[in-house]
């Protein structure tokens, strides 16, 4: 079922490991140029271009732009009682678990009389995208806003794409989450399209797009943008990072599962499916000691393919180059060969997990054990799913509060203090011949620096 590549007598240590490792294709740079006239549209025609993205690129042409209220409030009346109540334990949870993340000022005393202060601030207006293709998302719509939220951000604003089923408006869950978390601002626009309104800002083009008091402007530029979507999506990320703020560039999503002779292979099966029906690029990737196991896995796949509804989609990613099962020697050569891939989510099916799981290094979330599947963190886990992907958690994060927060240092030195260090500062600054760097200390002082 799944491709098979024997690692077992490769160096573990070797700088070509990840070479060899199974990885959907994701040509960023390519799609910058094709997104790079998109962004600049809309930084110049405001409205305008994004209704012309809209007919362009989802076949509708919003009436509105930004999702009346009304609309937000029907969404919610309507949503499935069930759902409702699912979205509500998922942002409870999600909450609970993102309020432990905020870090705590502290005031360090560095001499007597003179302080630094680290503050964390978080900044004033965030923009948040949750995507709509194959599938409907509105538990990114509870891992965006509320670790936003949680992180004290004062405005969020929502962007995800019209849909011509729905009247140009995105799809009816998606609302009905915003409405469900408050979030108010809500705009009908997709793709590069939305990073690049949110990153410059749009002006209105037509009087149901003005802004409260009936101002020119439809969407005000934001602070930091956030959200996984398409490869446009991460490209548009990629063109107007160092305007705003944003999170790691989301790729086709992935997992990895590590699993030994203990591991149940209907688990391991099901769970590497679950990933596989996000998308055709979707990795699902096995790495495992025991060539028994792998055969299990492989029995199970085609069975459980087999009866899944979106069995087309799921085949494809698991016969695809980004997907297949990884022979290791041990438990040792796995863990590295974990690291070397850096999963978006990795999953551990080994003896006493919990310890193995301690020795991964690089992962944007780990999974232990065989009641800990990754659609737990999906939905109600209390982690957030938004997560790097394409090797990138060798240095990139996963979605928190971290996302909106600054970290501001605070420096509260009194005169006794400051004259404490007045000496070496000033050799300091000879050092470096910036002179006035010293006058400004000995000014305070009453007496100058000779020349």
């Amino acid at each position: 079922m799944l491709s098979r590549t024997d690692l077992r007598d490769l160096d573990r240590h070797t700088r070509d490991l990840a070479e060899v490792l199974p990885r959907a294709r994701l040509d960023v740079s390519a799609a910058l140029e094709a997104v790079r006239p998109v962004v600049e549209d809309v930084r110049a025609r405001g409205a305008a271009a994004l209704r012309d993205a809209a007919e362009r690129f989802d076949g509708v042409r919003p009436e509105h732009l930004r999702v009346p209220a009304e609309a937000l409030a029907r969404a919610l009346e309507q949503l499935d009682p069930q759902v409702r109540d699912a979205l509500r334990m998922a942002v409870d949870h999600t909450r609970t678990a993102h309020a432990a993340q905020l870090p705590t000022e502290r005031v360090t005393e560095v001499v007597t009389g003179g302080t630094v202060t680290q503050r964390w601030v978080p900044v004033r207006r965030v923009g948040l995208y949750a995507p709509g293709g194959l599938a409907v998302y509105p538990s990114s719509v509870v891992m965006n806003a509320v670790a936003a939220q949680v992180a004290g951000v004062e405005q969020v604003a929502l962007a995800s794409p019209p849909q011509a089923g729905h009247g140009g408006l995105p799809h009816p869950t998606v609302l009905a989450a915003c409405a469900l978390l408050g979030v108010t601002e809500v705009y009908a626009v997709g793709g590069a399209q939305a990073v690049a309104m949110f990153a410059y800002g749009a002006s209105a083009d037509t009087d149901t797009d003005r802004g409260a008091g009936g101002g020119p402007i439809l969407c005000e530029a934001v602070d930091v943008v956030t959200g996984p979507g398409n490869i446009y999506v991460a490209a548009a990320k990629r063109a107007v990072r160092g305007v705003v703020g944003t999170d790691a560039e989301a790729g086709p999503t992935e997992v990895a599962v590590l699993a030994d002779a203990t591991a149940d292979p209907e688990y391991v099966a099901a769970d590497l499916l679950s990933q596989a029906e996000h998308d055709p690029s979707a990795g699902s990737v096995l790495v495992t000691d025991s060539v028994e196991l792998a055969d299990a896995v492989d029995a199970a796949l085609r069975r459980r393919l087999a009866a899944t509804r979106h069995a087309e989609r799921a085949a494809t990613a698991l016969s695809g180059p980004q997907s297949g099962t990884l022979l290791v020697r041990d438990l040792d050569q796995g863990v590295a060969v974990v690291d070397a891939y850096a999963a978006e989510h990795l999953e551990i099916h080994t003896a006493h997990a919990r310890e193995v799981a301690r020795r991964v290094r690089n992962a944007g979330a780990v999974f232990v054990g065989p009641h800990s599947p990754v659609p737990l963190g999906d939905y109600l886990a209390g982690s957030n799913h938004v997560l790097p992907t394409g090797g990138t958690a060798r240095f990139a994060p996963g979605l928190s509060v971290m996302a909106f927060l600054r970290p501001v240092q605070v420096i509260d030195y009194d005169a006794a203090a400051l004259a404490s260090l007045a000496d070496p500062l000033e050799a300091l600054a000879r050092c470096e011949d910036l002179p006035a760097h010293a006058e400004a200390v000995r000014a305070r002082q009453g007496c100058s620096v000779s020349s």
